[in-house]
This record gives C-alpha cells, structure tokens and sequence, in this order.
C-alpha cells in the first residue's frame, strides 16, 4: 500500500482552445510553470477540466485552489455590462466552469489564488466591475500587455499595508512582470484592493472574510522575486492547514 501525500493538493483550472492548430479536437492548454511553482513551493498540483457538474467532486480532492490566466476574457455579463470593445475574447464553458468552482470555493472558504483573469473573476463574482480594455478608459502607458508573445514586461506596484498580499510578499513595493488589457475597475462589498500600479491600475485584492482569498494581476508563478516565492508558500500553507482542518475528528 502507497502512504497517502502529506502535501496539500492544490488544483489548477485549465485554459481551453477549440479544434485547430495543435489538434484536430479541442484541447486544453497551461504553462507548465503554474504546476512547477506549486510542486517547488510544498504543494501537490493538479489539473482541473472544465466540467461544472463535477464540481463537487473535483473541489473535494482540492485543498485549495489556483484560478489562472489565459487567452480569453471575462464575460461582462458577469458585471452587468455589454461587450464594448472587439478586443474581447471570450471562452464561455471556461468561465462557466470556473464560476461555479469559485463559488463552490468561496463557501467552503478554501484557499483561493486567483492569477490575472482569476483575479477578474473574483472581482466580479464578489460584486465588483472590470475595465475591459486598459487602453480605452485610462491609456496604456505603462504598457500593461506585454508586446510579443513570451515578452515579460515589468511595471512598479504598490501594495497596501496590513493587506494578505503585504505579509505573504513582505514588501511595500514591486517590480512586477504585466501580460493583461483587461483589469479590475471596482471591487464590491467583502473584497478590498491591495495593490494598484503608478496608473491606478487595480494589481491585488483580496477578500477579508476568508481565510485566503488573494487576487494578483501579474504572474507570480514565474518566481521572478522572493515575493512571488512568498505568494505561493502561502497558499501552499493555507492548504496545509485547511486539509489539517478537514481530516480533525468532529467534536
């Protein structure tokens, strides 16, 4: 008999691409760097598919959660607003899938990082709106979306004090790499803001109530900086302990 992992399992959703290019089927599609951060970090990743009615059985294999990026938008529906710019992409079985996980997450208050338009989709599913193209509603000077495909752009951040993200990164400021034209405009009630660009640009919210819900607008699973090192230990700790919490006896 194999000894059961004492590492937590985090999962991790999937981008998704339809039939075409690399295969004649739809595929799905992750940068294996969200997997090794997670592995280098203590945890044990897996990949979760897009399958809404299983939720509840794939959340029960989880001890948290990781919401990645991709190449697709949120669905302004979702924030009570129309499409307004043909730069928006959407992928509506991801988002849906997603939703109901993050929902289903958010109720057992299991550890939630959320990473660029994971972050989005916390901001929308807590109450809040998104600007769904940077360079429409503030311009881009800062250069938000990275300008060739594998190009990392870095920007400053600032990030508030006494927030999750300040004692997770242990910094008041960092350099941070940026691939996004979408961002989080408002946050609504249970979600705060963390961290903001020299722009205004929202980079970290973080809702209070739960024991770890953190959104980044940049790609900490590049390890680039101790502070994304520092992200991931954290979830990897909030597993660990939310797992110790679901094994204890009943009293």
């Amino acid at each position: 008999m194999v000894a059961a992992s004492t590492k937590p399992v985090i999962g991790i959703t999937l981008d998704a691409e339809p039939a075409g290019g690399y295969a004649a089927s739809p595929w799905y599609a992750l940068r294996q760097n969200y997997i090794s951060s997670v592995n280098a970090c203590g945890g044990v990743a897996i990949a979760l598919p897009h399958h809404p009615e299983l939720v509840p059985e794939l959340i029960a294999l989880c001890d948290a959660l990781v919401i990645t990026g991709g190449a697709f938008d949120i669905d302004p529906a979702l924030f009570g607003e129309r499409i307004s710019t043909p730069t928006i992409r959407l992928k509506p079985e991801r988002t849906r899938f997603e939703r109901v996980l993050l929902e289903a997450a958010m109720a057992r208050d299991l550890p939630v990082l959320g990473i660029c338009g994971g972050q989005q989709l916390i901001a929308a599913l807590t109450g809040g709106s998104l600007i769904q193209h940077i360079p429409d509603e503030i311009g881009d000077q800062l250069g938000h979306n990275r300008r060739a495909a594998g190009e990392l752009v870095h920007h400053p951040v600032t990030i508030a004090p006494g927030s999750l993200l300040h004692a997770v990164t242990g910094a008041r400021e960092l350099s941070v790499n940026t691939s996004h034209h979408q961002a989080v405009r408002s946050v609504g009630p249970g979600c705060v803001v963390t961290a903001r660009a020299p722009d205004g640009v929202i980079e970290g919210i973080e809702c209070p109530g739960l024991t770890f819900c953190l959104g980044v607008q940049w790609h900490p699973e590049y390890l680039e900086t101790a502070a994304d090192r520092g992200i991931f230990l954290a979830l990897v700790e909030a597993a660990r302990r939310y797992g110790e919490r679901r094994q204890a006896p009943a009293s």
